[in-house]
């Protein structure tokens, strides 16, 4: 049976950076990453984890889920200099290039390829892939977000092509919505996406109207794609908590993932300037050791967002912890629900709604008779706390 946790980072990317002033990119920095690497070996977690070494994607493995133009484009930065590579960025929605942002975003694929191998070949039981850039808002088509290539949906496509996996469910805990993640599995039955995130009745960040709880997939991916959007900042350890309780786990079990994936953002935690939530470091520790009651344990964490540096170090030493078995620490702080009389009255409701009644025919299709109309309602109730 295999045992260990993989820990995966590689100094190189951190040199993926803004060389230019934008109030809106300015907070995706290369500290993110040594900050972060820093507070593990502090903690002596480092030591304690399984080194595996990163690699570049190729490009076959990245043209797995991007188009061909979209790889040219991003090889085509390398020799740029500062005014060219400013241009290009403005030509998409929050992103900068640096001339060594295509290596770094090769090795961010690579990191997390190398993270499932070592989890699907028994070689670790599970693992953090610490890179950058991150990649849940990237497109076929488009770097977004700050985010060039979806290592996660390269990760997803890969498994399934090289182990045969049939279902794996990817989980983004970002407070962003990984838009380009639903779009790239929207159609597709094989991958169960749940995403939770700020949403401010489409006023948040990327504000689009598929990011709300009524965006289920399309076609055979009908029923597998989970959007649970806060209308709301502050919340904290309990409301996460009752969104998996209430939300994702029953969901997640009934999948039977064979892999679990997170879009590990860290921006949901509390003090940071984008989300604005109140979830401490320590809940993060719980979601981690949910999820690792799933695919027998084959859990793979890619580190997404998360831009206050102290919150965001905690909470990546938490998860790591918890990968590591150590005992799960006591959520700490307030535990009332946001709103407490109102949100108790909504939680108790959408449990008593019944998430356990079937979403998925034996065939693997979409059950909407018996899920559509409770998925709706309960959603809907959720996503106004």
């Amino acid at each position: 049976m295999a045992s260990g946790t993989a820990l995966i980072y590689d100094e190189e990317m951190t040199s993926h950076k803004l060389l230019w002033n934008d109030p809106i990119c300015d907070i995706e920095v290369p500290e993110r990453l040594s900050t972060s690497y820093g507070q593990l070996q502090f903690y002596h977690l480092v030591e304690r984890c399984v080194h595996v070494p990163a690699r570049e994607g190729t490009e076959e493995e990245i043209l797995l889920v991007h188009s061909s133009e979209h790889l040219e484009v991003a090889k085509s930065t390398q020799k740029m200099g500062e005014e060219e590579l400013k241009r290009v960025s403005g030509n998409y929605d929050a992103f900068f290039f640096h001339p060594n942002t295509y290596r770094c975003a090769r090795l961010a694929v690579g990191a997390t390829l190398q993270l499932v191998d070592s989890v699907m070949l028994g070689k670790v039981c599970n693992g953090m892939a610490l890179v950058r850039p991150p990649g849940h808002h990237s497109q076929r088509n488009a770097a977004n977000g700050f985010c060039l290539f979806n290592n996660v949906a390269i990760a997803a496509e890969y498994a399934k092509l090289k182990y045969g996996l049939q279902r794996i469910l990817i989980v983004d805990w970002d407070v962003h919505h990984g838009q380009g993640t639903q779009y790239i599995f929207e159609e597709d039955p094989s991958v169960l996406y749940f995403s939770w995130h700020r949403y401010e009745h489409q006023e948040f960040w990327p504000s689009l109207k598929e990011s709300d709880y009524d965006a289920v997939g399309l076609g055979k991916g009908k029923g597998f794609n989970i959007n649970l959007p806060w209308n709301k900042v502050g919340m904290g350890n309990s409301d996460y908590l009752a969104a998996f309780f209430h939300v994702l786990l029953p969901m997640a079990f009934e999948f039977d993932p064979e892999l679990v994936l997170v879009s590990s953002g860290y921006d949901s935690g509390i003090g940071d300037p984008e989300g604005q939530m109140n979830a401490t470091p320590e809940v993060f520790a719980h979601l981690t050791h949910f999820l690792m009651q799933l695919a027998n344990g084959k859990l793979c964490v890619i580190l997404e967002g998360g831009y206050h540096l102290k919150s965001l170090s905690e909470s990546v030493c938490m998860t790591v912890k918890t990968l590591l078995r150590d005992p799960i620490p006591q959520v700490t702080g307030e535990m009332a629900p946001y709103q407490s009389g109102k949100q108790r009255r909504l939680q108790g409701l959408v449990g008593r709604i019944g998430f356990g009644i079937p979403r998925w025919n034996r065939d693997g299709s979409f059950a909407p008779s018996a899920a559509d109309s409770t998925r709706s309602t309960s959603f809907f109730l959720l996503c106004q706390l």
